[in-house]
């Protein structure tokens, strides 16, 4: 299961339409992610899961129930070509396997999984592996956002018969009713929600069979384009990653990845990123995980990251997070 490393600006651009309402809001739900107001127009700008995160966990401080909110405006329009071929589909289940087929172009966090048991067909999300502070929230948005898309595929509200969440019960929980009006179970085995198994034999009303060849083929091509990308830019990821302490030129870079320079440039810009920013991305992540262990000083993090004075780490961290470290270590 490939789990997607790159990720468009739909959730950013959300977040910012339901928490900021004036400009230094935006900017405040920005801090720390690298991304410029400016680029949220840019249908073409990438960005990864990092950045994502860091937008979603400064939302978070704002409001609780943040990932229902934003489950519920998750339409299957926001999955592009993926979500247009689910929707000429014939049946109800054949739109699942198909989602659950391009999990990339899906952009999920989890390992989805449809599974009957019984009378009832659970959709789960599984095998988390990001930041164990936002799991809550990312379950509430994907599960929350898939009940959404199973509505919009059917025309209609999909009887959910029940839905279990592996975190314990929350306060707002009178807000889960509007995305799962059944049966709710806290501190579960599993995330999931369970609807009557016969509703996978449904026909679908906007199902097409020209359309949905014509889905599937443009979801192929985009599947493969997209996958590969992925991969070439987390070797370049883990490359880059391996020598912070004397972080390689561009050239350099380039060199160990077997291309020219203005190659891996143009590869970058075509990912949404560059040289810099990707180093910077990988340096602010190293620097969160070494501020949390107390028995890293400033100037032992400064020199593992490759900067030659405590200074010029302060600076960049401040620039990264809009902090200083001491303050972010406290």
């Amino acid at each position: 299961m490939l789990h997607a490393h790159l990720t468009t600006l739909h959730v950013v651009a959300l977040i910012l339409e339901l928490l900021a309402e004036r400009p230094e809001q935006a900017e405040a739900l920005l801090a720390g992610s690298g991304i410029r107001p400016a680029e949220l127009a840019s249908g073409e700008r990438r960005i990864t899961r990092t950045q994502e995160l860091q937008v979603c966990a400064n939302a978070l401080e704002r409001r609780a129930d943040l990932g229902l909110a934003l489950g519920r405006r998750l339409h299957v329009s926001s999955y592009g070509l993926l979500g247009y071929a689910a929707l000429s589909a014939a049946t109800f289940g054949d739109a699942w396997r198909l989602l659950l087929q391009y999990p990339a172009l899906l952009g999920t966090y989890f390992k989805l999984e449809l599974s009957v048991e019984g009378e009832l067909a659970w959709v789960g999300a599984a095998d988390y592996r990001h930041y164990a502070a936002l799991e809550r929230f990312n379950v509430e948005m994907c599960l929350a956002s898939l009940g959404l898309v199973c509505d919009e595929l059917l025309g209609r509200s999909l009887p959910l018969a029940a839905a279990q969440f592996r975190h314990a019960r929350p306060d707002y929980v009178a807000r889960y009713t509007a995305s799962f009006p059944c049966p709710l179970q806290f501190d579960a085995p599993r995330n999931a929600f369970a609807f009557p198994a016969e509703w996978l034999q449904r026909r679908l009303p906007l199902a097409d069979p020209v359309t949905h060849q014509d889905m599937l083929e443009r979801c192929r091509k985009q599947n493969v384009e997209f996958t590969t990308r992925q991969q070439w830019l987390q070797r370049v990821r883990e490359a880059l990653a391996g020598q912070l302490a004397a972080p390689p030129g561009l050239e350099q870079l380039a060199q160990q990845m077997h291309c020219s320079p203005r190659t891996l440039r143009r590869h970058l810009q075509e990912l949404g990123t560059h040289y810099r920013e990707l180093l910077d991305e990988l340096r602010f992540a190293r620097a969160k995980a070494l501020l949390g262990q107390e028995d890293w000083p400033i100037c032992r993090i400064a020199e593992a990251l490759g900067f030659s004075e405590s200074a010029s780490f302060r600076h960049a961290f401040q620039r990264w997070s809009g902090v200083a470290p001491s303050r972010f270590r406290a």
